[in-house]
């Protein structure tokens, strides 16, 4: 159970790493490194975020193959909530906010904006398309910011889990992505 919750931790904060690597986050001072509050503030917003643009693909999706991956994101990232949680909790760590942090959030209000906007085929494609996008992001940022700027030995090793974790996730995003180039809906 424990390396499940690692791994957990691993995935929710890799989440977080889109930030490091979006125009948005462009925003954090290159040459300031990031706390490890804040690594766990961008873990915690970056899951919820993702947990979200889910939810939404449950209620606006009947493609099976993007409300399978919509599953597979919620039950993934409310799991790595919790665990974030426990080991915040553990490492009397309190997430805290960032330029980064704040960058995901507007981030995240454009895209939801614009996903809304969007039904049927337009819809699932952009929402798997963002998906990909976003996973890509996370781990360029994971190994790029998150990892070298983490100073707790056990955030660092969740991190370091993370990126196989969230290469699944891109792998089976680009899977849904090849099957609506089949025209399905």
């Amino acid at each position: 159970m424990r390396v499940r919750v690692s791994k957990a931790l691993a995935v929710m904060i890799a989440i977080a790493c889109v930030v490091a690597f979006s125009p948005i986050t462009q925003a954090q001072d290159n040459t300031t490194k990031l706390t490890d509050p804040q690594i766990a503030g961008i873990v915690v917003a970056a899951n919820e975020i993702d947990i979200n643009w889910a939810k939404m693909a449950l209620s606006k999706s009947k493609n099976k193959e993007v409300r399978g991956f919509a599953e597979q994101m919620v039950r993934d990232h409310s799991t790595l909530l919790k665990s974030v949680e426990d080991l915040a909790t553990k490492l009397n760590v309190t997430p805290a906010s960032s330029d980064m942090g704040n960058s995901i959030g507007a981030q995240s209000k454009e895209t939801t904006t614009k996903l809304e906007a969007l039904k049927g085929k337009a819809f699932n494609k952009a929402y798997i398309d963002n998906e990909i996008a976003f996973h890509k992001e996370v781990i360029d940022a994971t190994n790029s910011t998150l990892i070298p700027d983490a100073q707790n030995e056990e955030l660092k090793g969740a991190l370091e889990n993370a990126v196989p974790l969230f290469q699944g996730h891109l792998e089976h995003a680009e899977n849904v992505a090849a099957e609506l180039g089949k025209g399905k809906k």
